[in-house]
């Protein structure tokens, strides 16, 4: 019996160790695959930061040369490509974070609760053993002392049997023997209820024990390992489905690239290379010939438009005619021809700019520009360019000058209809900053447009003034303005081909008069309710201590009076006698679009 039952105690004991060892080695394994979860995050990181260094080496550098480049086509579309590729990079980094998120972080909280669940089991089980150890120590214990009270019973049975037996004894020996004997037999009697007790727990502690602990056991094991495994099955698969959720878009940065490649046109490459090189110079006349005679010396003649023409040869012409030689850049080699030794065209180009006035302008400095002011070291077809875009800019400067000038006009009129929102005279230092920093851009770009004129052959007062008048002079705030622009002639001859002969300064002024000070919608006579245009919502909390806005609280309903005129800020009402501006961010308007005085955003 007890060589059976340690056997079976001896099994059980090697499953449990069986079955800790397998344990382990599972939990061993999901930490492995953790670590190769995170070492492939890591290897995703380090790519797309190697893929944006990539990308943000060859992209191009601001004021260089490469910026220039990207008129072309194929620089748009090698630009674009590094822009699908820095967005190629960003889902590397999305699989990154996903792996991290999704995988690591729930494999690791997983792994502490799975230790913590192994635990308790095989703590379950170490004291289920124990606890029928004890049970089987206590049986076999009682077994024992009923067999010890047994044999003394047996003893003292006997030694009163002889004691019985004997005539020499006495009485009272005979009496002792016979009490001491059934003492014994009542002894062993216990001893044999209480083996019986011990015995009759044992055995249901012992089917207790293998019938239902050690399998409950034994079936949370199971299913804890059978969770485990379906846990690293559900693992495998959203990293598969991590890739799998990016391909999308990576698809689209592969087709970015496809159509940025597609895009490239090497005819409008070609092009633009052209009108980017294009000088605008008239090609050479025909050499003149010159006899020879007798005592006379050959002179070096050419045609008026020839490269090799000079000032010092002009000057030594008979009659004192000066020359109008032009400048012809496709002559590399001087002694090309054996009548003429034509000079190199870094001399003629270098002659050429020092014979130019060398204007400065504070504006074109801070600009970044470099050169004359009036881009005169170009030539006529490069120069006509710099000079539409200088133009252009000078329209955008004084087009945000206006639009700061009319925010203010009208802040400066709603002061004047409400003197409680605020002082009108404190709007009239930077309404005068205002104009005369518009007078001062309209007077520079009358300048450029002279010079624009001068290029494009036609005189600025010969031009056509719709052509050349732009739209931000159209205003009714201007009734009259003069301009008297001299221009100098000298630059250019009567067929629009270039001289060498030094020019003065192009001067421009422009005189503006009788402007007035505010619209006519803010006159002081003026005291009609500005129609509503639409409601609006506060978004945000505003306190509204500054005199001409409105306090507001979020979520509050008000209606909108005036539009945001791009400085910022929309004029709303509360009620007929409450109203004033709130910063437009911190509402969200409705406009009714059929409202009388409805306004639209530009």
């Amino acid at each position: 019996m007890e060589e059976r039952m340690g056997n079976c105690w001896s099994y059980t004991k090697d499953q449990f160790d069986n079955l800790e060892k397998h344990t382990q080695s599972g939990i061993e394994f999901v930490e492995r695959y953790s670590k190769f979860v995170k070492e492939r995050s890591e290897i995703e990181i380090n790519y797309a930061k190697q893929i944006r260094n990539l990308s943000k080496k060859y992209q191009p550098k601001k004021n260089s040369r490469e910026e220039e480049e990207n008129k072309y086509t194929s620089c748009r579309a090698f630009l674009s490509t590094l822009n699908e590729l820095n967005d190629y990079a960003g889902q590397h980094e999305v699989i990154a974070e996903n792996l991290t998120s999704q995988i690591i972080a729930e494999l690791s909280r997983y792994l502490t609760e799975l230790k913590a669940e192994r635990k308790l089991h095989f703590n379950d089980g170490r004291k289920a053993q124990q606890q029928i150890e004890i049970s089987w120590k206590q049986l076999e214990s009682s077994k024992r002392r009923f067999e010890r009270d047994c044999k003394e019973a047996d003893r003292a049975q006997q030694y009163f049997e002889r004691m019985d037996s004997d005539i020499n004894v006495t009485k009272a020996d005979v009496e002792k023997a016979r009490q001491q004997a059934q003492m014994r037999h009542q002894m062993a009697a216990d001893s044999k209820t209480e083996y019986s007790n011990y015995l009759t727990k044992f055995n249901q502690e012992q089917n207790e024990h293998y019938y239902t602990l050690i399998p409950n056991i034994f079936q949370k094991l199971q299913e804890m390992e059978e969770r485990r495994i379906e846990r690293v099955g559900v693992s495998m698969k959203t990293y598969a489905e991590v890739d799998r959720e990016v391909l999308p878009i990576v698809g689209k940065c592969l087709d970015g690239m496809t159509k940025a490649a597609e895009s490239i046109e090497p005819k409008t490459d070609s092009k633009q290379v052209v009108e980017s090189y294009k000088s605008g110079f008239e090609p050479p006349g025909d050499v003149e010939f010159e006899d020879y005679g007798p005592g006379q010396t050959m002179k070096r003649t050419v045609s008026e438009t020839s490269l090799s023409n000079s000032r010092g040869e002009a000057k030594e012409r008979p009659g004192g005619g000066k020359s109008k030689g032009k400048l012809w850049p496709f002559i590399k080699n001087k002694n090309k021809s054996p009548k003429q030794n034509k000079e190199p065209l870094s001399n003629r180009f270098n002659e050429f700019m020092a014979s130019k006035p060398k204007m400065t302008c504070l504006r074109s400095l801070r600009r970044g520009g470099s050169g004359p002011e009036d881009f005169s070291h170009l030539p006529p077809e490069q120069r006509r360019k710099k000079l539409q875009a200088k133009i252009d800019d000078i329209n955008k400067d004084i087009q945000k000058e206006m639009d700061q000038k009319d925010a203010l006009t009208k802040m400066k009129g709603v002061y004047e209809k409400n003197p409680q929102m605020g002082d009108p005279a404190s709007v009239d230092p930077r309404l005068a900053e205002i104009a005369m920093n518009i007078e001062k851009l309209q007077s520079e770009m009358q300048k450029f447009e002279g010079w624009l004129a001068e290029v494009e052959g036609r005189l600025p007062w010969k031009s056509d003034p719709s052509r050349r008048q732009s739209g931000l002079y159209e205003t009714q705030n201007s009734n009259s303005t003069t301009v008297a622009n001299n221009c100098a002639q000298d630059r250019e001859s009567p067929d629009g081909s270039y001289t060498e002969e030094q020019s003065s300064e192009t001067q421009v002024k422009v005189a503006i008069a009788n402007t007035p000070e505010f619209d006519d919608e803010f006159d002081d006579g003026d005291e009609e309710t500005l129609p509503t245009i639409g409601t609006c919502k506060a978004i945000y909390p505003f306190e509204g201590h500054n005199e001409g806005t409105i306090s507001v609280t979020e979520g509050e309903l008000l209606y909108v009076i005036e539009q945001d005129k791009g400085d910022g800020w929309t004029r709303v009402r509360r009620n007929e006698e409450e109203e004033g501006y709130v910063p437009t961010s911190y509402v969200e308007v409705f406009l009714e679009t059929n409202a009388k005085g409805a306004m639209t955003y530009i």
